[in-house]
């Protein structure tokens, strides 16, 4: 757990000094929740509809944006051999690269669903449900996005291969927070959303616990 929270101290120490990764998926979220607020304007009622789609849909592609950049930065520096070197189990260092990615696409996910209630005209039913929705949704994206972030560092066509492997994975995860955000902002129900809340809980789990064990023998391989 010490190795863990190492690595996720020092990535959040390097994001805080370049501002790489928060600048880059920023920049990329707002330019999709934009261009996506003019294709459906300017009937409110198909933006507000098409509100939740377009904030996870910029989220999961910001996901991999930063998953990315997390490992290209250690190969880039000449530290991702050393890193695995350590003397520690690299579960460990999963957990601490995932945190973190996690951390920063929450903030990202914070400022996005700001502004896809400003430029959508969309009011969410619960802040603390909103939350909530945010850190499992995103929590799942980031550990499937830093798994195979992982796996693809030292390909040649890692930017390319990166979607291809993790979209598939995060289908699960775009269902389960479009469904519990639509929910949010329009004829909120109880039953359905912590129905949906619940599939973002258990993929979470599942894919903590496979991604963990397996991480060691992907990047051993």
């Amino acid at each position: 757990m010490r190795a863990a929270l190492t690595v996720f101290l020092k990535d959040l120490r390097l994001e805080g000094r370049s501002k790489d990764v928060l600048s880059t998926t920023l920049f990329f979220a707002g330019l999709v929740v934009l261009i996506m607020g003019f294709a459906f304007g300017p009937d409110l009622g198909k933006m507000r509809d098409a509100a939740a789609g377009v904030l996870w849909c910029a989220l999961a592609f910001a996901s991999v944006l930063a998953a990315g950049r997390a490992w290209a930065g250690e190969q880039e520096s000449g530290a991702l051999e050393s890193l695995l070197l350590y003397p520690v189990a690299h579960e460990w260092l999963y957990l601490g690269k995932a945190a973190a990615n996690a951390l920063l696409m929450l903030v990202l996910g914070a400022v996005t669903a700001g502004l896809t209630a400003i430029f959508f005209d969309v009011q969410f039913a619960s802040p603390g449900l909103l939350a909530l929705t945010l850190v499992l949704g995103v929590l799942g994206l980031s550990l499937v996005t830093t798994f195979y972030s992982a796996i693809t560092v030292n390909l040649r066509a890692k930017e390319a291969l990166l979607p291809v492997l993790s979209f598939p994975i995060i289908i699960p995860v775009m269902i389960g927070a479009v469904k519990s955000t639509v929910l949010l902002t329009g004829g909120f129900n109880p039953n359905d959303y912590w129905a949906w809340t619940r599939l973002l809980l258990g993929f979470d789990v599942v894919t903590l616990l496979v991604a963990t064990f397996a991480f060691p023998h992907a990047v051993e391989s």
